[in-house]
């Protein structure tokens, strides 16, 4: 029995010891990602390696995981502008590492490249364009002023075996002076342009006055000339016609009775409303 317990023993630890052998000679490679290797004594080895399980030399050669996905970075920074207006700005950058260029960024600048050279470079570029505009200019040409950074930014990181898919300017803020400096000039050319709108409509209304009182002349002429014409003629119809009016008023009305005389001295009584009985 205990013979059998012994082998039992052996083979368990022959099992850890190949086990523990295998993990020390073999290394995975996930999709997305790259493997940088040091000799100890050819130093960093030129070949990038790919996905997939490896072998390497316990304690000669040690393997450096790189990712090659695309990630994201948001760097802020503060400049002056051309017209010496503070700016905060925040920069969103889309990076990735030249995948055959793993074994030189892995010697100059590490694994942590990204934080060594990205806020760096960007900083630069963004101080070196925001100083080509006025406070103004940037509000207005925003969109020109980040394709600019992206053409610099994009140039200066190539410099350092590093790909941008993407930069954008997502934060962008003056100081509270300015600020309510341009809130007071809207202000300002908000109450300009509604006096130059009431300026606008008391000049409408002044012509439309002289139009009305050149119309008013131009029948008064007209009246005046028929007169001179016709005598009292005009007079008449504009009497017969406000009589026409108020006859046709009145015979609409129903508490008006109509009492012929003789002599033309026909009247209209107006009789009071019905509603109280008399007595």
């Amino acid at each position: 029995m205990s013979t059998i317990f012994s082998k039992i023993a052996s083979a368990a630890l022959g099992l850890g010891a190949l086990a523990t052998a295998s993990q020390s000679v073999l290394f995975d490679v996930d999709g997305g990602e790259r493997c940088v290797m040091f000799d100890r004594f050819t130093g960093i080895q030129q070949k990038v390696v790919g996905e997939g399980t490896h072998f390497m030399v316990p304690w000669l050669q040690k393997p450096t995981i790189y990712s090659i996905r695309t990630a994201p970075r948001s760097i802020p920074t503060v400049t002056g502008t051309k017209d010496l207006q503070q700016v905060s700005l925040t920069l969103r950058v889309l990076y990735r590492p030249v995948e055959e260029k793993l074994p030189k960024i892995h010697a100059e600048l590490g694994t942590d490249y990204n934080e060594r050279v990205l806020p760096s470079i960007t900083n630069e570029v963004l101080k070196a364009v925001v100083a080509q505009y006025e406070a103004e200019q940037l509000l207005k040409n925003r969109e020109d002023v980040s394709k600019k950074i992206r053409a610099i930014l994009i140039k200066r990181a190539s410099d350092f075996n590093i790909i941008l898919d993407d930069v954008s300017i997502t934060h962008l803020t003056f100081s509270t002076e300015y600020a309510k400096a341009i809130e007071a000039k809207q202000v300002a050319q908000q109450d300009a342009e509604r006096a130059q709108y009431l300026v606008k409509r008391a000049e409408q209304e002044q012509q439309a006055a002289i139009v009305r009182a050149e119309g008013d002349s131009e029948a008064a002429a007209l009246i005046s000339s028929s007169l001179r014409l016709g005598g009292t003629a005009l007079l008449e119809i504009r009497r017969l016609e406000a009589a026409k009016e108020i006859a046709g008023a009145l015979a609409r009305s129903r508490n008006v009775v109509y009492l012929p005389g003789g002599n033309n001295n026909n009247m209209l009584l107006a009789l009071p409303s019905g509603g109280g009985g008399g007595k």
